[in-house]
């Protein structure tokens, strides 16, 4: 038995009716849904640490996740994991042909633009033929704004570079000061979520990934700010013992120690 048909068979004895595990039993698509972002995430945490025994780990556990859904899937008749596995293969095929088409395809090798360019016809073909079609509502909201700016851009709706992205970036400043002014909660919560989304296009302009570079951002913070303490805590005082000024220039040395 393959390890994939050991897991698979693992899953059908937790969600057996008679013999199964009633945890497991009592859960449904919406009640997993969290744990697989949050396997998601932990996958990333293993990569960003270099962590690849974790790795292993993470993954199997992510692995589970799509395991779970297709057990539920299978009973109640939707799809099940073999149709999972060969809806993704199928499309991995059609999104390759200069890996898996015609000799000519192949000879040719690959298309700027190919990728979105299949994607767009394979959307085309779906009811819903939104440009927008598809980027789902429970990505990371950064990502999502990211991917909503990438498809607005194949049809041209977009600022032609980077310096139209800041401009805008100036005026989203200048009217969330507005807002405060107002101190009206909800404008000032719009107004700040302009500001981010337009912050997010400058970094697509960029060619930066906003999730990753907002992750390396807190991963940075906490080390110097750890090492803050730690060099806080070697003099027998409290980060509360400190001003803010001092505080400061315990900051630029922990950011001179850290990097």
């Amino acid at each position: 038995m393959s390890s994939i048909d050991k897991l698979l068979e693992v899953m059908a004895s937790l969600r057996d009716p008679k013999n199964g595990c009633p945890w497991d039993l009592e859960q449904d698509f919406s009640t997993i849904a969290p744990y697989t972002i949050e396997e998601a995430y932990e996958v990333a945490d293993a990569i960003a640490r270099e962590d690849f025994e974790g790795l292993r780990d993470e993954l199997g556990d992510l692995l589970l996740q799509v395991v779970f859904h297709a057990q539920m899937a299978r009973e109640a008749g939707y799809f099940d994991f073999d149709d999972v596995a060969g809806t993704i293969s199928d499309k991995m095929l059609r999104r390759h042909p200069h890996v898996f088409g015609s000799d000519e395809q192949r000879e040719a090798g690959p298309e700027d633009g190919s990728w979105e360019r299949i994607k767009a016809e394979e959307r085309a073909a779906h009811p819903d033929d939104s440009v927008l079609a598809g980027v789902a509502k429970a990505l990371p909201a950064l990502k999502r704004a990211q991917k909503l700016g990438k498809r607005a851009n194949t049809v041209g709706f977009d600022w032609p570079d980077r310096k139209g992205v800041q401009e805008k970036i100036r005026e989203e400043l200048d009217e969330l000061e507005t807002a405060v002014g107002t101190r009206s909660a909800d404008s000032i919560e719009e107004e700040f979520g302009d500001l981010l989304f337009a912050i997010v296009n400058l970094a697509r302009h960029l060619g930066v990934d906003p999730e990753k570079a907002l992750r390396s951002a807190n991963y940075k913070f906490e080390a110097r700010f750890r090492d803050m303490e730690r060099s806080i805590a070697g003099t027998g005082k409290s980060l509360a013992d400190f001003s803010l000024e001092s505080l400061d220039k315990e900051w630029r040395a922990a950011k001179q120690r850290v990097g």
